[in-house]
């Protein structure tokens, strides 16, 4: 039993390596498509594009690991039911489950790596990752201005003729656009014959010192008759410095989420903590909100049912109570008084439902440490059985098969977190939906690849218009 454990155990291990790496480089290919625009026109060098590739890989693997596994259990066990190689092991006596065995021991020591690995590489990663994206023109504040176009930069439209130096720091021809804080387009032009890029790395300020210029500025009169002369301001320079926030540089367009939410960088143990602060955070803030939402409710001055003696029975009418002058104060007030407080209901209603969301995120990155494990074994027990099942190996049918169920799986679990964030349903349900949904197949698979059963039985189709034919057309002796 020792040879044939071995000798299962090499098939599946080959196949699988084999589809890992392939699947790998498909999905790095896909990460490269998805981050061109931050790579191409910035002169990175080799070793940052590297390093750029490398921080974005361990996001894959909770995409490729399940899907490697179910592939490679459908090549495998397909390629062994297609050339009799199970027959004669059922010929010997032994069962579909005994010849699983060995490959169950690696799915769980895989399984309990890829726990780990999401623990506790995937948080670090992507902590880098987004460091490195959000940094990249503080580490090389060059990149960040590409020569011979203009390069959006926080309120500034910078263009470069040509950039020299080690650094690429010295820069030759520059013209500056300024944007108006106002949305009202760019007032402000600057023109300078050269400069240079100075910043450091403890300090968030990039510096562009600018050279032998002109200041160009257009004049926007008080008077509307006076603004067809378009006047302006015009003024020279010999030195001038602009300090640029590098929080405004490589603003990242794709996949705002990750950047946003810290929840992708944290462990268990730092997820567990920051939902038991956030949990009591908005505990706190709906005590609060609850205590002191009648605090902002305004009295008129002059409140004669205050002063009511007790004993004395309200009147049905409470406003009888006073004047028309005062009615009017009086409901004036109380017209106030309902606007605050359903501005202030919809304002805190807003700012309650984006902490649950961001509750809602931690929990979902934190089941999804326990889902990669689950989705190995689930991967295996759908891949297994219906290899044995439809008895072709290869890269034909397999692949189909492995596609339709993987698509399957993906759609559904980004289904119920999309869900779970919106308050749809419990992080817990969004997390698992997939897991749950696909559970009864690899079962239902296993039972019948065991049992010798097909994958569909063509009879029980068939019996009912089998017949519907006979009592429609009976036979003649």
């Amino acid at each position: 039993m020792k040879i044939l454990d071995k000798y299962l155990l090499k098939t599946f291990l080959t196949t699988f390596a084999t589809v890992f790496v392939i699947l790998f480089f498909i999905f790095i290919l896909q990460t490269v498509w998805l981050f061109i625009s931050e790579l191409a026109g910035k002169d990175l060098d080799f070793l940052m594009v590297l390093k750029f590739l490398a921080f974005s890989m361990p996001r894959i693997v909770p995409l490729v690991l399940p899907l490697s596994i179910l592939l490679a259990s459908i090549m495998t066990f397909g390629n062994l039911a297609e050339n009799y190689e199970f027959a004669a092991m059922k010929s010997s006596g032994i069962s579909l489950q005994r010849s699983m065995r060995s490959l169950t021991v690696f799915i769980i020591l895989l399984s309990i790596v890829a726990f780990f690995f999401a623990n506790n590489v995937i948080p670090f990663a992507e902590y880098k990752f987004i460091n490195f994206r959000k940094n990249i023109a503080q580490l090389k504040p060059a990149l960040a201005i590409a020569e011979g176009q203009f390069n959006d930069v926080g309120f500034y439209n910078i263009k470069v003729n040509k950039k020299s130096g080690p650094e690429g720091n010295t820069l030759t021809g520059i013209t500056i656009h300024k944007k108006s804080q106002i949305g009202d387009g760019s007032k402000t032009v600057i023109k300078a014959k050269n400069g240079k890029l100075i910043s450091s790395e403890q300090s968030s300020i990039l510096q562009l010192v600018l050279n032998d210029g002109y200041y160009y500025e257009d004049i926007v009169p008080k008077k509307y008759e006076d603004r067809d002369k378009m006047p302006f301001a015009k003024s020279s320079f010999k030195k001038q410095i602009i300090n640029i926030d590098l929080s405004e540089l490589n603003k990242v367009d794709v996949d705002k989420e990750s950047v946003s939410n810290t929840n992708t960088m944290l462990n268990i143990s730092e997820l567990n903590y920051t939902l038991d602060s956030l949990n009591k955070n908005i505990k706190t803030d709906i005590l609060s909100f609850a205590e002191n939402s009648n605090s902002k409710i305004e009295f008129p001055k002059k409140n004669k049912f205050i002063a009511t003696p007790k004993n004395k029975p309200l009147p049905n009418d409470i406003l009888s109570l006073y004047t028309n002058a005062e009615k009017i104060e009086v409901l004036k007030m109380a017209n106030s008084n309902i606007a605050n407080s359903i501005y202030s209901i919809e304002a805190s209603n807003a700012e309650f439902l984006n902490k649950h969301k961001n509750i809602n995120n931690h929990l979902l990155a934190l089941y999804d440490k326990f889902v990669i494990v689950f989705a190995c074994f689930l991967m295996f027990f759908i891949g297994a059985p219906l290899g044995a099942i439809i008895r072709k190996g290869g890269l034909g049918l397999p692949i189909v098969f492995a596609i339709l169920i993987f698509i399957t799986f993906h759609f559904i679990n980004t289904f119920g977190k999309r869900l779970a964030q919106e308050n749809g349903m419990t992080p817990f349900m969004g997390a698992w939906l997939s897991s749950l949904i696909l559970t009864p197949l690899a079962i239902l698979l296993t039972y019948r690849a065991t049992n010798d059963i097909g994958l569909i039985n063509m009879d029980v189709i068939l019996a009912p218009f089998q017949k519907l034919l006979k009592k429609l057309f009976p036979t003649q002796n």
